[in-house]
């Protein structure tokens, strides 16, 4: 790790709370980040054979899986005049899903562990810990490239061609890393004072895996429950992932602009709890 990135601060000097002093601490330990999200990836296969090729033949494997069960088992398809027939269709369409809950999931699962699994970081130097949650969302964004880079090579042998639309593919993305980050930080925070915070999350995240259309069209829901399922943070970047990556249609820009703003503003509110209580972890800890 790179000394250089440690800040040499008074740890009980005010610490800078605003969306500027987010920006420029993120670009400023963006090394340290660097190093931590390749410790991340690399802690996750360490001692195995095949190494960081297991991110690619894990969601190879699971795709091969999908497509065999819900084309020849389930023989099931997706509603919507819009959406592909074919007998892998419906294994696409799932696995668009699947890769945007598993991005929120991993990070969400990880957070309320970050601080409590890194103390020497807290205790033994002052140290840059807001940029723990970001090195777990690099983690998971390298994994969901994996995932995505799997899809695009399966489509592209199945269906003969990709739209272009897939080069959009991280602009849907991004308002979710963004809010993803936001709740990441809260989750951070909480998870020194409240251990029961990490039992909860795995909780939550698995009720969003039903309540998302991560296995069935919104169109499915019935109308008077569809409100809940669209006000799942989910269900829009779903959406959204699934008319670029699948359909080859342009995705709602008016939506996530205004998704955007709020990922926006829940980052914020997010970075600034952490930061105001990061002043107590030592003393938990």
């Amino acid at each position: 790790m790179n000394v250089r990135t440690i800040r040499a601060l008074d740890p009980h000097a005010a610490v800078p709370l605003g969306p500027a002093s987010l920006v420029t601490g993120l670009w400023r330990n963006r090394q340290l980040i660097a190093q931590m999200t390749r410790r991340e990836v690399l802690g996750r296969y360490k001692g195995s054979a095949m190494g960081l090729a297991w991110s690619f033949v894990q969601p190879l494997f699971m795709l091969t899986i999908y497509t065999f069960v819900f084309s020849e088992v389930f023989k099931a398809r997706w509603g919507g005049g819009g959406a592909p027939q074919s007998k892998t269709g419906f294994a696409m369409l799932l696995f668009v899903g699947l890769i945007v809950l598993n991005l929120f999931s991993e990070v969400i699962n990880r957070s309320p562990t970050l601080v409590t699994g890194n103390v020497n970081f807290v205790k033994k130097v002052v140290f840059p810990i807001e940029v723990l949650p970001v090195s777990a969302m690099g983690a998971a964004l390298f994994h969901g490239c994996s995932s995505v880079a799997v899809l695009l090579c399966a489509m592209l042998i199945l269906n003969g061609g990709l739209a272009w639309t897939v080069v959009l593919f991280p602009l849907v993305l991004l308002p979710l890393v963004i809010f993803t980050l936001g709740i990441a930080w809260i989750l951070a925070s909480l998870g020194v004072f409240l251990r029961d915070v990490g039992q909860t999350t795995s909780l939550l995240t698995t009720v969003l895996m039903f309540l998302s259309p991560v296995f069935y069209p919104v169109e499915a829901v019935p109308p008077r429950f569809r409100p809940f399922i669209m006000a799942n943070p989910l269900t829009f970047i779903i959406e959204q992932a699934r008319e670029v990556l699948v359909f080859g249609k342009m995705p709602d820009w008016l939506g996530l602009a205004a998704y955007l703003i709020v990922a926006c503003l829940i980052a914020s509110a997010g970075y600034a709890w952490f930061q105001k209580t990061r002043k107590g972890f030592a003393d938990v800890l």
